[in-house]
């Protein structure tokens, strides 16, 4: 089992920035492929970003890319995202998941652990 806890949301004007960090309780943290989705109001969960187990490999969706970055620390057993010039249409809430494997994928049906979620509100 591994639990995940979101911090880092807010509310911030457009043009902002916001930097998420979610915590991770397995002493095997290094050994999971880590993402971010979100979910707006009366939409459907979508991917954000993911990284491998090293860090090595990252991937964003189209919408965020050149403004968002995922990392990872380890040794913390915490996986960030910094959301730079972040946009109205960004106001979601922002989930933490964790699936077993170094395979970096954007289907939220292949993580298999899911954090409570961290309110994120751009105003414009």
């Amino acid at each position: 089992q591994v639990q995940l806890v979101e911090s880092g949301g807010g509310l911030v004007q457009a043009g902002g920035s916001l930097r998420l960090s979610c915590a991770a309780s397995s002493r095997t943290f290094s050994s999971y492929t880590m993402g971010w989705f979100r979910q707006a109001p009366g939409k459907e969960r979508e991917f954000v970003a993911t990284i491998s187990w090293s860090g090595g490999r990252t991937y964003y969706a189209d919408s965020v890319k050149g403004r968002f970055t995922i990392s990872r620390d380890n040794a913390k057993n915490t996986v960030y995202l910094q959301m730079n010039s972040l946009k109205p249409e960004d106001t979601a809430v922002y989930y933490c998941a964790a699936r077993a494997g170094d395979i970096v994928t954007t289907s939220p049906d292949r993580y298999n652990y899911w954090g409570q979620g961290t309110q994120v509100t751009v105003s414009s």
